[in-house]
């Protein structure tokens, strides 16, 4: 048995028995119609990106590091649904998804996975770093854990101001080891800070079961001896991550401090396009898709309340590949940056009696 792979099948048997978040049943949810369509598109939208990005970088366009999102598209289109304007969002370097759906073009996104001048950070970020203050998004980090303590920071923003918005802060259940989360979980509820702790567990981290890495592998319950109120979620069901993220918004609003959501997910491909995940079998990840997919459990949802057809939804399926074939394209023949950018956004201090 591969490293990392010891105790799944056991595992998934025992969180049955607990309980688990399971797929909901078809043709059961609380979102309309005109709702349910708009996060089919948004997770379709992230699906066919990533699978683009995978084949650019499959070409070498896009270097250095890539971590793809697809088997997760539920978490970002959910919460996302549950914010209101000015919310601010931050997350690790599994960022393309929370990219696209707070707003930002398809077409900087992908420009700055190859480094282009027309990336929304002007081809400088790359996967793991953009931003956008316009959409409130503050960006993706690539040190494990390190958006926890910032995305606590802008909840105290928010707080001092007393302007009612939220932050969403997201990390993985690798991240969830850090030392950092514990003390933004402690001054987060000792200041009642407005910040929703959003775990997304895909229960392999880079690469390690998570019973092999946690002693308490509930990530809902790390809150406990803060005094923070935690639930966990069903990450494959739209609907339920919209739900739960409604009531942390409810809490953080209502002035009782931070809440934190363990989104249950599952990603398909490796940690990132480096990674063959030999950790686990094939046949795991097949049965995943097969029973647990959160685009075709929106498919069903939708067919079964009579919203849409098959006809329906592959004109949805066939609009999305052409917004993302031509953010591939701008991003294939977008200029490279020039030199000067080198000099923009750096700061130096200058010396006594020198111009900086």
């Amino acid at each position: 048995m591969a490293r990392g792979q010891t105790g799944t099948a056991g595992r998934r048997k025992a969180n049955e028995s607990e309980g688990a978040p399971k797929k909901a049943a078809a043709a059961t949810t609380s979102a309309t119609k005109e709702q349910l369509l708009e996060y089919y598109r948004q997770m379709l939208l992230i699906r066919r990106f990533e699978e683009r990005a995978g084949q650019l970088y499959g070409m070498g366009l896009i270097g250095g590091f890539c971590h793809l999102y697809i088997g997760q598209e539920a978490i970002a289109v959910g919460c996302q649904a549950a914010k209101r304007p000015g919310d601010q969002m931050i997350t690790g370097y599994r960022d393309h998804g929370h990219m696209l759906v707070c707003g930002m073009d398809p077409k900087e996104v992908m420009a700055e996975l190859t480094g282009r001048s027309g990336g929304s950070s002007r081809g400088k970020g790359g996967s793991m770093h953009m931003f956008s203050t316009e959409a409130a998004f503050y960006g993706g980090h690539g040190i494990v854990g390190a958006q926890v303590s910032l995305g606590t920071g802008l909840a105290f923003a928010n707080a001092y101001r007393g302007d009612g918005k939220v932050s969403f802060a997201y990390y993985g259940d690798g991240a969830a080891n850090q030392g950092q989360v514990y003390e933004s979980f402690n001054m987060a509820q000792v200041w009642k800070l407005p910040v929703i702790y959003c775990i997304e567990n895909n229960e392999y981290a880079m690469g390690t079961a998570i019973d092999r890495s946690s002693s308490e592998t509930k990530l809902y319950k790390r809150g406990i001896s803060f005094n923070i109120p935690g639930e966990e979620v069903d990450g494959m069901d739209v609907t339920a991550v919209k739900a739960a993220a409604e009531r942390a918004c409810a809490h953080c609003r209502a002035g009782n401090g931070p809440y934190i959501l363990e989104l249950k997910t599952y990603r398909y491909r490796g940690h990132s396009m480096s990674d063959p995940a030999k950790y686990r079998t094939r046949e795991e990840v097949d049965e995943v898709r097969k029973t647990r997919d959160p685009i075709d459990h929106c498919e069903e949802l939708l067919e079964k309340n009579g919203w849409a057809d098959e006809a329906a939804l592959k004109a949805i399926d066939a609009d999305v590949k052409r917004i993302v074939a031509e953010a591939a394209e701008f991003a294939r023949t977008s200029p490279e940056p020039d030199p000067s950018e080198l000099y923009t956004n750096v700061y130096t201090v200058a010396a006594e009696g020198a111009k900086a």
